[in-house]
């Protein structure tokens, strides 16, 4: 059993699972532990969908696909990445990238396994669980601080499954077609996705799953004044 330290130092997002449903009870106690993490005047902005059936995720996937395969580059109800990269976040995104494929061996102008990957995150990298994360568009009308308590809660679902031997990948590639999502499992109009966590059993013989980022050094995002 991991202590919170190590859980944090060792996860990575796991791209490849096998095919083994995570138990319904597993994933309720992560979302009863999640759901104790804190928020501004608690008010638990959080609404989540924790979905296992097979059917249901390979509509949702398809109908995201079908989109991307009619040009459209997002269906979104927030905007999740900066409109204008700037360094050195800009050169980060790159470098994470170009790792990933190189790792995988995929040449740059490769275009069709690089669109195949990007596919594998709609048809949830072979996992059986995926758990969508709402709030209520009241929240967010002119305010960001339920999208602040919303990413804890993102966090505390990630690590509360490291408890329980299970892998994951949060994922922003959802929340640029949250309408579609919203759509497919017709969800209240009140609420708009934020994101997506994928949950599952790690394949361990995949090759993508042994990538990992490297960390900025912490004097590059942290300043003490002592």
């Amino acid at each position: 059993m991991p202590t919170v330290l190590e859980a944090l130092q060792n996860r990575s997002s796991k791209r490849a699972y096998l095919d083994k449903t995570v138990p319904k009870e597993t994933i309720t106690k992560i979302l009863e532990a999640a759901a104790h993490t804190p928020s501004g005047a608690n008010m638990q902005p959080w609404v989540s969908y924790a979905i296992s059936n097979k059917e249901v995720l390979k509509n949702i996937g398809d109908a995201i696909i079908e989109k991307m395969n009619e040009g459209v580059e997002h269906d979104q109800f927030i905007q999740y990445y900066p409109v204008k990269w700037v360094n050195p976040y800009k050169k980060r995104r790159i470098v994470t990238g170009a790792g990933l494929y190189k790792l995988m061996e995929v040449d740059r102008k490769d275009n069709e396994t690089r669109l195949q990957m990007w596919h594998d995150n709609f048809r949830w990298f072979g996992a059986s669980n995926v758990i969508f994360v709402f709030t209520d568009k009241a929240n967010i009308d002119g305010a960001q601080g339920a999208l602040i308590d919303c990413g804890a809660y993102m966090q505390s679902i990630l690590l509360a499954a490291q408890e329980f031997g299970i892998e994951s990948c949060p994922q922003g590639s959802t929340t640029e077609f949250g309408k579609v999502v919203a759509r497919v499992l017709d969800i209240p109009d009140n609420l708009a996705l934020l994101y997506s966590v994928v949950l599952g059993y790690e394949d361990k013989d995949a090759k993508i799953n042994t990538y990992q980022p490297t960390r900025v050094k912490l004097q590059e995002s942290v300043t003490f004044i002592d």
